[in-house]
């Protein structure tokens, strides 16, 4: 029998914050509980006094090894897990994209290759939905079958990504149909497009006018509309990395009149302001991503959902391009810049020190927007998300009286750059199990590659 004993740490659940200990047995969580009196000595002991013991974080939204305006995301399945275990995420539902000419059972069977043989951490995929060839519903329902349960589409990047309302209406009956879950990017795309030309034209071609370019209002309108939409088809949806006070009304009041739709928000606009886009040279592109990071009035208004319960999960939305590369492909025109950021690796340590260590939120309302609420939307609570028996011992254990600095000399992500450069976290993440197996400590990956299981959803 493999087991080891967690002992003496205070056991944090969305409702609860207990002193008790873990007791783990061949990858599951056995039992919980004062256990270590009655356990013989045989059983391995490790002493978490004075930490809390939290279920490993649960990332639904990532984009690795995924071919992205003109080039591929910096991590593949290896270095992206890696970096996610070490930041204390032990989960992550990645986002396989549709292939130009493929069918979606072609392009997820090739993103399940991307990952075999590489994930250290369990994974699953939602599949974004790009082109509706004759067929593509009956192959969502086959895709649901095989534990692929959700979906998503954009309503921006017209000519690549983009669908248009009656598509978005197609795609909501066929969900629906297949009992599956709809991830939509709410951005008013033809609007943004007619503004950044407007812009180009003027001379504006700079990465900071990426922000102006994708005003507030062009995600509250897509928001609005989007929801409008979801109710003609009957079917509700969720809103992928909202940021703005517009977009978590919308959301807000949708769910008051008892549509039951999911929204969430990304670590970045919970803990970075715009000023970045102000900065000389280059330095904006570091945080070309979309939406953009807003001023401080929408970022106080995701707190406030997130603590209503509007907002239920926070992601990371870890979409790395280097700065290197975004220079080479950018460099004369910020509209041919490649969209996101990296964030998997410090979403739980920044999330932590802006939301906890701030009083900004509870240490019961982390563990819900990071680990059991993720788990819950899609499809893998009480497997995932929660320290309770019967369920995968991917635990993670937080030291809130240490320190961790974030720097990009010392990330795991295959990066040049991270947002969250000099940060000082007010904790550390001090082991990290995934099925009952140490795969990280003190910021180093020490489990073995491949071993991450695909989730059927």
């Amino acid at each position: 029998m493999d087991a080891k004993l967690l002992v003496g740490g205070t056991i944090v659940s969305s409702t609860a914050s207990t002193r008790a200990d873990v007791l783990v047995e061949n990858g599951k969580i056995a039992a919980v509980g004062q256990l270590a009196e009655s356990l013989p000595d045989s059983v391995e002991r490790i002493d978490c006094t004075g930490k809390y013991v939290l279920p490993g974080g649960v990332d639904v939204h990532t984009h690795i090894d995924s071919p992205m305006m003109g080039t591929t995301t910096a991590d593949d399945f290896l270095s992206g897990t890696i970096a996610a275990a070490t930041g204390g995420t032990t989960t992550i539902v990645d986002f396989g994209q549709q292939l130009a000419g493929k069918t979606l059972l072609e392009s997820a069977e090739a993103h399940h290759q991307k990952a075999q043989g590489k994930a250290v951490i369990d994974y699953g995929f939602h599949m974004c939905v790009t082109d509706l060839y004759k067929g593509f519903d009956s192959h969502m329902a086959e895709l649901t079958q095989d534990g692929i349960a959700s979906f998503k589409v954009f309503m921006a990047y017209r000519g690549s990504l983009m669908i248009n309302d009656g598509e978005l209406y197609d795609i909501l009956k066929s969900v629906g149909a297949a009992g599956a879950k709809l991830c939509v990017h709410a951005e008013n795309g033809d609007v943004i497009d007619r503004m950044a030309a407007d812009l180009v034209a003027q001379g504006k071609t700079g990465p900071g006018t990426h922000e102006i370019a994708r005003p507030p209002a062009s995600e509250i309108e897509a928001v609005s509309r989007a929801i409008k939409i979801s109710k003609m088809a009957e079917v509700p949806l969720y809103f992928v990395h909202l940021s703005t006070d517009g977009a978590v009304e919308e959301v807000a009041n949708a769910q008051m009149g008892g549509w039951p739709i999911g929204a969430e928000t990304c670590t970045h606009y919970l803990s970075l302001d715009r000023d970045i886009y102000d900065q000389p040279g280059f330095e904006p592109a570091k945080a070309v991503l979309t939406p953009p990071l807003r001023t401080r009035e929408h970022r106080e208004a995701l707190w406030r959902g997130i603590n209503t319960g509007a907002l239920s999960v926070v992601s990371s939305d870890h979409c790395p391009f280097c700065f290197e590369d975004k220079k080479r492909l950018g460099g004369s025109d910020f509209r041919q810049i490649p969209n996101g950021g990296p964030g998997v690796e410090h979403r739980m340590l920044v999330l932590y020190d802006t939301g906890v260590a701030e009083g900004k939120m509870t240490i019961e309302k982390f563990v819900e927007v990071t680990a059991e609420n993720p788990a819950k939307q899609f499809g893998m609570y009480p497997k995932k998300g929660t320290i309770a028996p019967g369920a995968d011992a991917d635990i993670i254990v937080v030291d809130p009286n240490n320190t961790t600095e974030i720097s990009a000399r010392t990330q795991k992500q295959k990066m040049d750059y991270t947002l969250y450069e000099g940060f000082k976290v007010r904790c550390s993440i001090d082991q990290v199990f995934s099925r009952g197996e140490l795969i990280a400590t003190n910021g180093d990956y020490v489990g073995a590659a491949g071993r991450g299981e695909f989730i059927k959803r």
